[in-house]
């Protein structure tokens, strides 16, 4: 029998190390002061806290392609493992950083909406969603707290001012204690606790309280007769944690049916029930504070989609964004501390660009443009987060069936090269930061540049990775133990037919010849995989190596080479030398300039007492690897995997490329068995031509 659960301990152990009590502090309005005065911080504004916790997670620094980027390390999601981490789209996110820098220093783009314009599958919910996780985890750091207060009465002496039989009345908009104080107090105040400060950041204090704490504090004021002290005494401060869950500090506003929909989902509604007890509507106790920009104070207002909200709803925003203020029925406008960032979509943005009535709104955001990705490498690591070997139990994946689906992702958001020498693979690829003979990284920014809409349009990830589940469960379903990069492209070839985003049969046709494109460059890297796997003989290499580097020493140095059989001095094998450089595309003209290249680096390593190995020039190694496969692929026999009868001999050779994919590249049994036989069928193919 299995011992019982201890609770005490458990409950015991995580009030420890989370530090319980410590969050939940709570004191005077004094106490409160005295926070403020050793940490002036924990009065930040809303701006001022979420790019504080941005840059709390770290930068990085680097260079792309001439373009100094500053990457924040808050996207990677570490907390979450990386579970909403954002890729490739450092340039945008540094937009969006600068934004609230700017505005958390009082810039002028705090008076604004932040727009993330892109295409549908660009990122831009997974950019909002990081940032509310964010403000959640960094409100309940010591770095990231906040405070709000309450009214209390704890004797009753206060005739049911808080509410009928009510000793608690809490803030309903979870305001900064500091709005307390009176307006021709507050100069003073803030004089006071800046005096002596040490860092920058300096305590401000705009705006006022909400219309029920404002009511309560004027009828304290009457009840004791100005006695400002009075009145604090009964108030609490106490430690506030912003969360979604719970409707506090983030609020998220999404658009529904125009009929069921009214604009007290933002500013709030009356509370039939109480007027009753208040004796009025518009007594503000009345009133239910909790529209989506009250329950945002302190924090973040996050709206979906939001030019696809009504007119009126559009409106609010005006109000909210430039003079930071929200007019709920039969009350005064009311002072609000929070970002507001909404997303949308093409067609809603080009309607909002289209419609003069919507100019003042226009005016008022600042978009910032969320791109699909264009590196190939970035697109290959958001799939690789969700279909990996630690997710994808009993099927695996083969080795370069997620980067091939990438690859085609990339190739449709890519416009057509302007030069007529470069194809859009090579584009990618230099994007990717493969470098390609007369282009520098001026040419790839040069790239860039002449783009319009690269990025803006083509295939969405969510795409991507609908046809990878659907090939992955395909694969299980048919008993089949891996999933390869042929079955994940002709599953994004069959859904093409359907997709509902494409306008155009010539948009679907075009994507198909992409597919082809994609395909014909699996081909040339399983092709090559099995080549070098076949001539992965170490030893085979080096004597081959050798062989060259002393054919080539004496022919730079007009010398003979010593016939290691015959023991005879015979003139440089200039057919073993050619045939080793016309793989790595040396032409006749560039020959000489090679082979001296080649001896100099040898004398220079000579010079530091080491010893030239060929894997230290990648060219060459690759050029000795293909030399070596053609010597020993007739020996090998592949072809024969496509026939029905293979000798012993053939069978060991065969296995023992099958084991150098396996150990070397990444293949499991099936897939590695699967790229042998498709290589066998691409050299018998090769063979009946050149019979032909």
């Amino acid at each position: 029998m299995s011992a019982k659960l201890d609770l005490s301990s458990l409950v015991k152990n995580w009030q420890s190390t989370n530090s319980i009590t410590k969050l939940h502090w709570s004191g005077s309005f004094q106490d409160y002061l005295d926070l403020v005065k050793a940490n002036p911080k924990i009065t930040r504004n809303a701006f001022q806290r979420m790019y504080d916790m941005i840059v709390s997670h770290g930068t990085e620094d680097y260079v792309d392609f001439k373009k100094p980027i500053i990457r924040y390390k808050f996207f990677d999601d570490a907390n979450a493992g990386g579970k909403d981490a954002v890729f490739g789209l450092d340039v945008a996110i540094m937009k969006l950083v600068n934004i609230l820098k700017a505005a958390a220093l009082g810039y002028g783009t705090e008076k604004r909406v932040i727009l993330l314009h892109g295409p549908v599958g660009s990122a831009k919910s997974t950019v909002c969603r990081m940032l509310k996780k964010g403000l959640e985890a960094y409100s309940k750091t010591d770095e990231g707290a906040l405070y709000t207060f309450e009214w209390v009465d704890e004797t009753g002496e206060l005739d049911g001012l808080l509410g009928k039989s009510q000793k608690v009345f809490v803030s309903p908009m979870h305001e900064e204690p500091l709005l307390l104080i009176p307006d021709d107090l507050r100069s003073q105040t803030l004089d006071e606790i800046n005096r002596g400060q040490n860092g920058e950041f300096r305590v401000k204090l705009e705006g006022e309280l909400s219309p029920p704490s404002r009511f309560i504090f004027r009828a304290l004021m009457d009840r004791y007769h100005g006695d400002l002290m009075k009145v604090f005494s009964h108030v609490r401060v106490k430690r506030m944690f912003l969360s979604e869950a719970d409707r506090i500090g983030i609020g998220t506003f999404q658009p529904k049916d125009e009929k069921n929909q009214d604009s007290t989902e933002l500013t709030g509604d009356i509370n039939y029930r109480k007027i009753a007890e208040y004796g009025s509507d518009s007594d503000p106790r009345a009133f239910n504070f909790d529209g989506e920009f009250n329950v945002a104070n302190r924090g973040l207002i996050e709206f979906v989609e939001v030019l696809k909200l009504d007119v009126a709803f559009l409106y609010d925003l005006l109000g909210a964004s430039q003079e930071h203020r929200v007019k709920p029925k039969k009350f005064a406008q009311t002072h609000i501390d929070e970002v507001i960032i909404g997303h949308t979509n093409e067609p809603e943005y080009r309607r909002l660009q289209d419609n003069e009535f919507m100019e003042a709104l226009r005016d008022r955001t600042v978009k910032v443009d969320i791109p699909y990705i264009t590196k190939w490498k970035d697109e290959i690591s958001i799939y690789k987060k969700d279909f990996n070997s630690q997710k994808m139990r009993g099927i695996s994946i083969a080795p370069h069936t997620i980067e091939m689906a990438a690859m085609w992702a990339i190739l449709t958001r890519l416009e057509k090269p302007k030069k007529a020498n470069l194809t859009r693979l090579q584009k990618l690829k230099l994007y990717n930061g493969k470098t390609l003979p007369n282009y520098t990284e001026d040419n790839v920014k040069e790239l860039r540049k002449e783009t319009h809409r690269e990025g803006l349009e083509g295939i969405s990830p969510r795409y991507i990775q609908d046809k990878l589940s659907n090939a992955i469960v395909a694969a299980q379903q048919n008993n089949r133990g891996s999933v390869n990069p042929f079955m994940i492209l002709n599953e994004l070839d069959s859904g093409l037919k359907n997709h509902s985003l494409i306008a155009s049969e010539e948009l679907r046709a075009e994507y198909r010849e992409l597919l082809q494109v994609v395909k014909q460059e699996y081909e040339e890297i399983i092709k090559g995989e099995v080549q070098r796997a076949i001539s992965a003989d170490e030893s085979a290499l080096q004597r081959l190596c050798a062989n060259y580097i002393d054919n080539v020493k004496a022919y730079t140095q007009k010398e003979k080479v010593r016939n290691q059989f015959t023991g005879q001095d015979e003139e440089p094998d200039e057919r073993l030398m050619r045939s080793i450089e016309e793989k790595i595309e040396i032409p006749e003209s560039r020959k000489d300039d090679f082979r001296r290249e080649i001896m100099n680096y040898i004398g220079a390593l000579s010079l530091e007492g080491k010893k030239f190995n060929y894997k230290m020039n990648e060219r060459l190694h690759k050029a000795l690897e293909l030399k070596l496969f053609e010597d020993q692929k007739d020996s090998i026999k592949l072809t024969s995997l496509v026939s029905s009868v293979v000798d012993k001999d053939t069978q060991e050779k065969i296995d023992i490329v099958k084991t150098r994919l396996i150990k070397e590249f990444g293949y499991d049994e099936i897939s590695a068995i699967d790229v042998l036989h498709y290589v066998a069928s691409i050299f018998a193919r090769g063979d009946v031509k050149n019979k032909q």
